[in-house]
Parts: C-alpha cells; structure tokens; sequence
C-alpha cells in the first residue's frame, strides 16, 4: 500500500518582480514540494490538481530539487493526483477558499515510490504473445514515461495463471514479455533500458480457483531497476 503525507500551510505572498509566478487576487500560488520520508527530493514526478468545480486538470512536474509552483483559481476544493510512474492514484485534497489579497499556499508532499507497476490495459491474444491493439495506448504512456526519465531501466516481468502446464506458462510469459520490450524499442526506447523477462505462474499475486484472481495473476509488470 502506497503510504504519503500531507502539510498544507497558508501566509500572504510578498512577490519579488523576479518571480515569473505570482498569485493574484483570483488565482493562489501553490508552492509544492514532493520528498520520500528521508527528505530526499524526488524530481521529475507529476501531480495533477482537478477541482471539484472544474474538472479540468491542472498538472505540475517537479523540479530537479522535488519543487513546483502552480496556480489554482480560488474558491474551489482540488482532488491531488499523484502519477506514481503510470499509474494515477488519487491521493488528498486541498481547498483554495476565496480570500483578499494575494494568497500562496505551501504544500508539502511525502511518500516512498514503488518500484514494481502492473501494466493496466496491456492485453495479449488468448494463449498467445500478440499484443491487442487496445493496449497501444497504455504502452504509448509507458514510452512518455521513459523518455521522461532518460536514466531509468526497466525490466518488464511477464506472469500467468496455472491453466496449461509450468513449463507452457514459462514459455508464454516470457515471449509476452519479449513482445512489450519489442514495442518500446520500436518507439525509440533504448534496448540498453528495456530487459523481459517471464516468471509463469510462479508468483501468483491472487487465488487460480477463480476466473478473477487468474485474470490478477495474468499480468505484465514493469520493474524499475535503476532511476
């Protein structure tokens, strides 16, 4: 279970001409810092601040020292979204109320980022390593993902369920997960970041007895080995 923190504080701006953002009499300045529980700042994330009023996202990414400053119309209760990697998970809230005068909010974000993402979406013909076309999408976000963070390397961990024989599932695994590294290849990730590799049915993240948990155990993840 992913575990973050949250401290919210106000003061009144004093803004310097220097500033390229200030907050005005409509619009706070939310001045966010994004650490792991260590205080170590975590560069490169994005966070997406969606109003109750207006749904439409407000994204910032955060700076090589884990900062980001964004600007958030007053008068409106924000959800926090965090992109932990792909995956977005919808983390807290924060609300801007209407005030006089210039308004900065400082926000101050901790958690610990995971290292293991399954791949939502990403679907294979049945018994087969062909990728369906409805989970370009999901790959095409994976690929943004890496270009975003050129140092990271990745391995991607192809899984089964135990209908079929180990030694099937091994086989399907592992050609499944040749199939997705091939992709991002194909769209210009660098064969030194990718690796595949298939477990089959050996680490099983739900119960075989039921269609549902076969279909949690028929999953292909994403590794982080090195960021």
């Amino acid at each position: 279970m992913k575990i973050i923190s949250i401290s919210f504080f106000l003061f009144f701006s004093i803004v310097g001409f220097s500033q390229q953002i200030i907050p005005t009499e409509t619009k706070a300045l939310l001045d966010v810092s994004v650490t792991n529980f260590a205080d170590k700042p975590l560069p490169k994330e994005i966070i997406d601040f969606v109003g109750k009023k207006n749904k439409t996202p407000i994204t910032v990414t955060t700076d090589k020292d884990g900062k980001a400053k964004v600007l958030l119309p007053e008068g409106d209760v924000y959800d926090i979204k965090y992109r932990d990697f792909m995956e977005q998970v919808n983390y807290s809230q924060v609300d801007i109320p209407m005030e006089l005068g210039a308004m900065t909010y400082q926000l101050t974000i901790k958690f610990e980022p995971e290292k293991v993402f399954t791949l939502k979406n990403v679907h294979f013909e049945t018994a087969k390593a062909v990728l369906t076309p409805n989970s370009f999408d999901a790959l095409n976000e994976l690929v943004e993902a890496l270009k975003t963070n050129p140092n990271m390397v990745i391995e991607i961990a192809g899984h089964t369920d135990n209908v079929g024989t180990t030694e099937t599932n091994q086989i399907l695994s592992q050609e499944r997960a040749n199939s997705v590294m091939k992709y991002l290849i194909s769209k210009g990730i660098s064969a030194s970041r990718v690796s595949a590799k298939g477990y089959g049915s050996s680490q099983t993240v739900a119960s075989n007895s039921t269609e549902e948990g076969r279909q949690q155990n028929r999953r292909t993840e994403v590794r982080i080995i090195k960021e």
